[in-house]
């Protein structure tokens, strides 16, 4: 391998970026509000051995709950802030590290500047010692960035990273990382080698994002870790499966399985085509999925998709309202999953929206409507 240029950074008594160990994090998948669940997730986690533990923070609520689950646990935490940056001083003392994706910036408090909001967070991290990740993801995108690069979604992704690291270096604030993820192995691949070439300082993190259930989501991580890692990119990692909550072990031993074979050059090749046919994108799970039946949900969409296999067609499988609509976009069919219905996609046409009970009966016929019209026929073993 390569060796990594970063600089190093402190998330609580963890070092990453240099040369250091590359760490392996997961995210909790249950409601933070469930403080039970909540907290065994993070036993879980521990057990398997993860080095980050990242929880989700949408509300006040949360951030009470977060109290009582930091006392329960000596992990090194990261939370996400996702629609609410208001609660970074909040939180800020409960972990020790702080993500903001700067596509939900744009959208809130409009009066403020992108500028100002994220002095805040910073501000809020340096009285608190707490490092920051910045967590630019192709679903959401900031819509300025989407307008200036309309052709070139990856350099949307990266222009953004870039110029929110240049903000953070302008108020003196160097504890900080970058992350640029997307379902498409190949453009998170193509992304994190172009920030690293104009940011060769700023620690990266890892991940395909929404990769979906095992094997095809190991594989599809396995990829862009072999090319970005073997080359000096990445300083934590994260393998997102969309597995039940009692599994969520498997994302932690999985990444360092391959940190493992690409240490000991154990490279995994695949076939020319691998992306050419059926893809099932399917989020990981977090504290912001309102109804768990969407895990088993991605299962069946797989089972009822086994006909069409030999097809370039991809599905997205997604559990909240704010990844779900804007990564459900590019694919021929999503499904964004809410509390008591599934909202159907065609793009970003909305289909319709239906009960969990309905929805596999309306994806296998868009799925052959879709296979007739594109490709002529279906396959002969259809049922």
């Amino acid at each position: 391998m390569k060796p990594r240029r970063t600089r190093k950074i402190k998330i609580g008594s963890l070092s990453i970026g240099g040369d250091s160990p590359i760490a392996v994090q997961s995210m909790t998948a249950t409601q933070t509000k469930n403080i039970p669940a909540t907290s065994e997730q993070i036993r879980i986690l521990e057990d398997a051995g993860a080095d980050i533990i990242r929880i989700a923070i949408d509300d006040e609520r949360d951030v009470e709950c977060l109290k009582t689950i930091r006392k329960g646990t000596r992990s090194i935490l990261s939370v996400d802030l996702q629609e609410n940056y208001r609660l970074a001083p909040k939180v800020a003392p409960l972990v020790d590290k702080i993500r903001y994706n700067p596509g939900h910036l744009y959208h809130l408090e409009k009066d403020k500047t992108i500028r100002e909001k994220v002095e805040f967070i910073v501000n809020a991290a340096r009285e608190n010692d707490c490092a920051i990740r910045i967590g630019v993801n192709c679903g959401s995108v900031d819509p300025d960035y989407k307008a200036r690069f309309p052709d070139d979604s990856i350099q949307a992704m990266v222009t953004c990273a870039i110029d929110h690291c240049q903000f953070l270096d302008e108020m003196g604030f160097e504890n900080y990382c970058v992350s640029l993820k997307d379902s498409d192995a190949s453009k998170v691949i193509e992304a994190n080698k172009r920030f690293s070439e104009a940011r060769p300082d700023v620690p990266l993190h890892l991940g395909v994002t929404e990769a979906g259930m095992p094997p095809e989501g190991i594989i599809k991580t396995r990829i862009a870790f072999e090319q970005l890692v073997s080359a000096g990119i990445g300083d934590t990692i994260r393998v997102s499966l969309t597995l039940p909550n009692e599994e969520k072990g498997q994302e932690i031993s999985v990444g360092r399985e391959i940190l493992e074979d690409i240490n000991h050059g154990r490279f995994r090749s695949v076939p020319e085509n691998f992306m050419d046919t059926l893809n099932i994108i399917a989020c990981p799970s977090c504290s912001r999925v309102e109804n768990d039946k969407f895990v088993e949900l991605a299962q069946e969409v797989r089972r009822i998709s086994k006909y069409a296999e030999q097809y370039k067609l991809t599905i997205a499988v997604m559990g909240c309202r704010v990844n779900g609509p804007g990564e459900t976009d590019d694919a021929d069919l999503g499904l964004w999953c809410g509390p008591v219905s599934v909202n159907l996609k065609q793009g970003p046409k909305l289909l319709g929206s239906f009960t969990y009970d309905e929805i596999l009966e309306k994806v296998k016929k868009e799925m052959d409507r879709i296979i007739s019209e594109r490709f002529g026929s279906l396959p002969i073993n259809v049922t």
